[in-house]
């Protein structure tokens, strides 16, 4: 048996490298979430403000990975308190959220959340809500750092 969730941490290329590297993640796309826009394109979600969220798709095996483990690495790559930013990156398709499909995910990310918000004296922006939509972002985006491996990120590797 596998899960999903879908997570929002700013530039989805540096994202998806670093879930790609977690034991037990078994596959990520990267893609836009929660938007009204169907079939948005890369171009319009940057500048046409269609109000989706640059988000990675990551199924992974609860056997090997529990979603606590998950989002502990997740909340370790943002800044949980950045409202429509993460880095260099700003507008509100860099927003964080985690977007759940499975109804008892959003319990353990509201826990878990309730628990990172005691160790920052400011509100956390890190949305929390049913996925709406998802549409994969186009081939050139998938797997970026792979193919770039100079390209920008907000993550850091070393």
């Amino acid at each position: 048996m596998t899960k999903e969730i879908y997570l929002a941490g700013g530039c989805f290329w540096g994202c998806q490298k670093y879930f790609d590297l977690i034991p037990g993640v078994l596959e990520t796309t990267v893609g836009y979430a929660n938007g009204p826009t169907e079939n948005p394109t890369y171009e319009q979600v940057k500048h046409e403000h269609t109000g989706h969220a640059e988000t990675v798709y990551v199924k992974y095996d609860p056997e090997r990975l529990t979603l606590e483990t998950l989002l502990r690495k997740y909340f370790a790559v943002i800044d949980p308190t950045a409202v429509n930013h993460q880095g260099e990156d700003y507008g509100i398709q860099y927003r964080t959220g985690i977007y759940y499909t499975d109804p008892s995910d959003a319990e353990t990310a509201e826990r878990m959340l309730s628990e990172l918000a005691g160790g920052y004296d400011k509100p956390l922006a890190v949305e929390l809500k049913p996925l709406e939509n998802f549409y994969p972002a186009e081939e050139y985006h998938q797997k970026y750092l792979e193919k770039n491996p100079g390209g920008y990120c907000h993550i850091h590797f070393d």
